[in-house]
């Protein structure tokens, strides 16, 4: 297999792979225009969104920095919106579903590196999808790690750091983030 075949089959692969290193590069050039987009003109910001993520709904608010690996590996629900500076690390698909809100300098990662010094050094990575559920708000600074899935009507609390599944109806928050409060459905 190819690396860029391991990455899309979710093995470990070489992140200075040539291949892998293009997607990266194409994802940088299309952030680099969604960022330099007039945040104001909501029209030319949508179609810059729209050519970088791999699917989207019908309205999307992204503010300025907004940085990712792929873009294309991004999917987006109805009534999408972050605040400045959050990054999605999408070398495995990221799936977000309707009226999530994502807070300022908040990390969404799929991809992670082995614990072996060795394989480092050989610049291996390994990607796991994140998923997260219809109504969840991320709080400012939280980060996301690869292989997480958030249920609906979450509220990630700020600061906190996902590390496991989180259930449906909840508030979660701390490092590790746990179930701080559960949440009544209106």
């Amino acid at each position: 297999m190819t690396e860029i075949e391991k990455l899309d089959a979710g093995l470990e692969y070489c992140f200075f792979d040539e291949e892998v290193v293009a997607r990266k590069k194409r994802a940088l050039k299309r952030s680099a225009k969604l960022n330099a987009t007039d945040p104001a003109d909501y029209g030319a910001q949508l179609v810059a969104v729209r050519e970088l993520f791999g699917t989207t709904g019908k309205n999307i608010y992204i503010q300025p920095n907004f940085n990712c690996d792929n873009g294309k590996n991004i999917h987006v629900g109805e009534d999408f919106l972050t605040n400045y500076n959050v990054t999605i690390l999408d070398i495995a698909p990221v799936y977000i579903g309707d009226y999530c809100m994502i807070g300022p300098n908040t990390l969404i990662t799929t991809v992670g590196h082995p614990l072996s010094p060795t394989a480092r050094r050989e610049k291996k990575a390994c990607g796991k999808p994140v998923t997260i559920g219809d109504d969840v708000w991320i709080g400012g600074n939280c980060t996301i790690l690869p292989g997480v899935t958030i249920g609906n009507n979450v509220v990630v609390a700020a600061g906190a750091v996902v590390t496991k599944d989180v259930p449906d109806n909840c508030v979660v928050g701390g490092i590790p983030a746990k179930v701080l409060k559960n949440l009544v459905v209106d």
